[in-house]
């Protein structure tokens, strides 16, 4: 990725633009998994980022030889699933490369889309998501600019800015909800959500619930007696972590910075969140998920993690309704949540 020079603290127009700097397999689900409630890889998704380091194998279990190992963020070709080695128990699904088979539970399915970027920026800004398998983003105002975070593919963010560079290299501003600071990055690699895909989703059925089977990990969703969804998730490690309880949806924001100190080294800091509903008032929520790909087993600091398409679907289908042009709702009669 091309890097940035320096640009002037205060990002005037001016400055900006004086910015320089270069800066085909379908893949069918075998019948175990699909018995085993496990989904496929979309056939669009042939990528895949390594979301830790990753050691992979002649064969689709650990016992096989190990050929090698993928750095974190490695983004790998995907050309073959299949029931291999059950270890983790609960998911017994692999992954063939172009080195070697590894196990799916750290690989997030992924991307490489870029985008026509959006200038100027409308007033108001805009939701984007990230298209490709990562985008870096930069401070500016560093002299010189420094890398930031990575934003991972299915991430989301606020746009409010966009310019090209003097090499006609175009931008976004994206703010981080979480420390007040403003980033840049690519604008090709983010992709604005159109207002189609933020309208509610069974407006107007009553009578609608969440439940959250801790000891199954997993999601169901009904309209009265519909199921209407049913997917697998990953709740808190520590017993207690997710509180068992009835809540409602209490607050939504389809992007948040979840940030954690731990002395232990356990915390995390995680820009661009997905389509989050906040079910308790200690953050407590049902979120979209890119650090890992391993549901059907505790593994969070509390919440209810869930895939970016399971989660963008529950943030469409429960109350309260965020409109498209904003940020964040609240209400105290959003949609029921049982955890059992």
């Amino acid at each position: 990725m091309a890097e940035p020079p320096a640009m002037t603290l205060w990002l005037t127009r001016r400055a900006f633009l004086k910015l320089g700097g270069a800066a085909a397999l379908g893949l069918a689900l075998p019948r175990r998994a699909a018995a085993a409630g496990l989904r496929p890889m979309p056939h669009a998704h042939l990528l895949g980022r390594t979301t830790t380091s990753l050691r992979y194998y002649q064969l689709p279990t650990r016992s096989s030889p190990e050929l090698g190992y993928y750095v974190t963020d490695a983004v790998i070709p995907i050309l073959e699933q299949a029931v291999g080695e059950a270890d983790p128990p609960h998911n017994p699904l692999w992954l063939r490369t172009n080195r070697g088979w590894v196990h799916s539970s750290f690989v997030q399915p992924v991307r490489e889309r870029y985008n026509e970027p959006i200038l100027p920026v409308p007033a108001g800004g805009f939701l984007a998501e990230v298209t490709v398998p990562f985008s870096q983003a930069w401070d500016f105002e560093k002299s010189p600019a420094r890398r930031t975070y990575r934003l991972y593919y299915a991430s989301t963010y606020w746009v409010d800015f966009g310019d090209t560079d003097s090499n006609g290299v175009a931008w976004y501003r994206i703010y981080d909800d979480l420390t007040g600071k403003y980033y840049f990055t690519h604008a090709r690699d983010l992709r604005r959500v159109p207002p189609e895909e933020l309208t509610p989703l069974s407006a107007g059925v009553g009578e609608k619930r969440i439940q959250v089977d801790l000891a199954a990990q997993r999601l169901t969703a009904f309209e009265g007696d519909r199921l209407a969804l049913s997917t697998r998730i990953s709740t808190g490690v520590v017993e207690g972590d997710t509180p068992r309880g009835e809540f409602r949806v209490e607050r939504k924001r389809p992007s948040r910075h979840m940030a954690a100190d731990d002395p232990t080294g356990a915390g995390f800091d995680l820009p661009g969140v997905p389509w989050v509903c906040f079910i308790s008032w200690t953050g407590v929520s049902l979120h979209g998920t890119y650090w890992h790909n391993d549901y059907g087993r505790p593994r969070s600091h509390g919440c209810i993690n869930l895939s970016p398409f399971a989660a963008k679907w529950l943030y469409r289908w429960t109350e309260p309704v965020v409109p498209p042009e904003e940020d964040h709702v609240a209400s105290e009669d959003g949609t029921r949540v049982v955890v059992f």
